[in-house]
């Protein structure tokens, strides 16, 4: 039964047309401008040395041939046994430049690889990050690292590395693929907000109120109760009965957000996309400066997701949250009667104070 499942195989790999090999070999070989020039060279001495016959030209070409073979045997010998891995930030951001560290290890055992270039590949974008590294020595390892900007939030998908030498003379590059997935949350942008004062604010409900805490303020005189501080005793007040003070603080001011994330068409048309991301770094951005301020900020979608969250969590949750928002469909009871193709401009978000 194994014989007969291992010919299956066989036959299904040979029927397989030319091209579908070449994607599926475990080599890649490309041809670099001086290499093109050689092999030119290398055919001119040969096919003069056919027409003439002449031995040292015969000679040349044979030196010129073994070149060809000598790179192709070293350049393999240089991608052997090597592992990459990847390391990425914590958290990074639209329009902010993050570090993201590639190490290589080598593990022959006596054979050094020379000139090593990685490409960090993500799934759906081109490879436009490298590392370079000239010399890796036998059962070591090095680090290199490159820059990247992101220009849009989202996730960002890493799916392996492309590894090539152009070693040892730099005529041909040869490259294997491998495959090493990671993930990295881009955070939306966020801007400078100027929040107004608490004190002259109309809209701010939180100042002002009172609630029970620690401060300095006396809210409320009550029975002690177990549990209760012997230092919040009022003596002057607890003649039949021993009473406490309860102290108070200024309530926190708690900012509503919403956000509109509900598209008349699917997929989303491009102005509206563009609409959506501006909301959303809005949001990001009064966010932000409300937590910074001590407030607790509570985002609301009309597809119904609500988060709340308070100076105390930090803003991470928030950012991430806002970075993995897609747009949902809207419903048909509030579907406009117009075509998809005239859909007016969104409103922006609406933002509401209170306690």
């Amino acid at each position: 039964m194994a014989e007969v499942e291992s010919r299956g195989k066989v036959k299904s790999q040979l029927t397989r047309t030319p091209r579908s090999l070449w994607l599926n070999l475990p080599r890649r070989l490309k041809v670099t401008r001086e290499g093109k020039y050689f092999i030119l060279i290398t055919l001119g001495v040969g096919f003069a040395a056919i027409n003439t016959g002449n031995n040292l030209l015969y000679l040349l070409l044979g030196m010129l041939l073994s070149l060809i073979v000598v790179s192709s045997v070293m350049s393999e010998l240089s991608l052997r046994d090597l592992t990459v891995v990847r390391r990425l930030p914590p958290r990074a951001q639209v329009n902010r430049p993050h570090t993201v560290e590639v190490e290589v290890h080598n593990h022959k055992r006596r054979v050094p690889s020379y000139a090593i270039e990685i490409e960090d590949l993500r799934a759906g974008q081109p490879a436009d990050k490298r590392c370079f590294f000239l010399k890796i020595s036998p059962g070591s390892a090095q680090v290199a690292a490159y820059r990247r900007t992101p220009a849009r939030r989202g996730r960002d998908r890493h799916v392996g590395f492309r590894i090539a030498t152009r070693f040892p003379f730099g005529l041909f590059e040869k490259s294997r693929d491998m495959m090493s997935e990671g993930e990295l949350i881009i955070y939306p942008a966020v801007d400078p907000v100027i929040l107004p004062p608490k004190s002259i604010s109309g809209l701010l409900g939180g100042h002002g109120v009172l609630e029970a805490g620690r401060g300095p303020d006396v809210l409320t005189v009550r029975p002690m109760r177990e549990g209760d501080d012997v230092r919040d005793i009022y003596w002057r007040k607890s003649i039949n009965q021993i009473v406490v003070r309860e102290r108070a603080r200024e309530a926190e001011q708690e900012c509503r957000l919403t956000l509109d994330d509900q598209s008349p068409s699917m997929p989303p048309g491009e102005k509206w996309s563009q609409s959506f991301e501006q909301r959303i770094r809005d949001v990001a951005s009064r966010a932000v400066a409300h937590l910074k301020r001590g407030d607790r900020v509570s985002v609301r979608t009309l597809s119904g997701e609500v988060l709340r969250i308070d100076g105390a969590v930090g803003a991470d949750p928030l950012l991430r949250f806002l970075a993995l928002l897609e747009a949902r469909p809207m419903p048909d009871s509030k579907r406009p009667s117009a075509p998809p193709s005239s859909v007016a401009p969104e409103p922006a978000p609406l933002e509401e104070t209170g306690t």
